[in-house]
């Protein structure tokens, strides 16, 4: 399959891709853990079907240690035990954030309290700028119909 658009070849799209780029560094370094970050880009891009950054984020949760049963259950996180309950609570606001339109209400003042209670504020600003930039990104992948599986890991950093 071949992608309907290269981002890098033009340069007001390739302009606005390295811009994210640098903003997934930038929640790279912040203090939101490294395991949380990949759990939720994970749990976002399964939820919007974009198997470019499935590919991606199980491949990076990988090559930083991250266990293969956590990933294979980061899509049923509420029954699975492996996960902290900072995680659990940063997956369901990943999914309540995700879901914005099916949810009437977006995200519920429990979800945040609970996420607030695990969290400070600066990791909660990037979580929620993470889970934002990763809706992005996944709908700018669908649209343009990315292909998955040669994603090596580090290749964007």
């Amino acid at each position: 399959m071949d992608a309907r658009l290269n981002f890098f070849a033009g340069p007001t799209a390739g302009k606005a891709v390295k811009h994210m780029m640098s903003l997934g560094r930038t929640l790279k370094d912040s203090p939101l853990p490294a395991a949380t970050q990949e759990l939720v880009a994970l749990r976002v891009s399964q939820i919007n079907g974009c198997a470019v950054c499935i590919d991606m984020h199980t491949k990076e949760a990988d090559a930083a240690g991250e266990s293969s049963v956590r990933l294979s259950l980061v899509a049923a996180w509420r029954e699975a035990m492996v996960f902290s309950e900072a995680e659990r609570a940063a997956l369901e606001l990943a999914e309540e954030g995700t879901r914005v339109a099916d949810a009437a209400g977006g995200v519920g003042d429990e979800v945040w309290a609970n996420a607030a209670k695990h969290y400070d504020e600066d990791q909660l600003g990037a979580l929620v700028i993470l889970i934002s930039m990763m809706n992005m990104a996944n709908r700018l992948n669908v649209i343009t119909r990315q292909p998955a599986g040669d994603y090596q890991p580090g290749q964007f950093h």
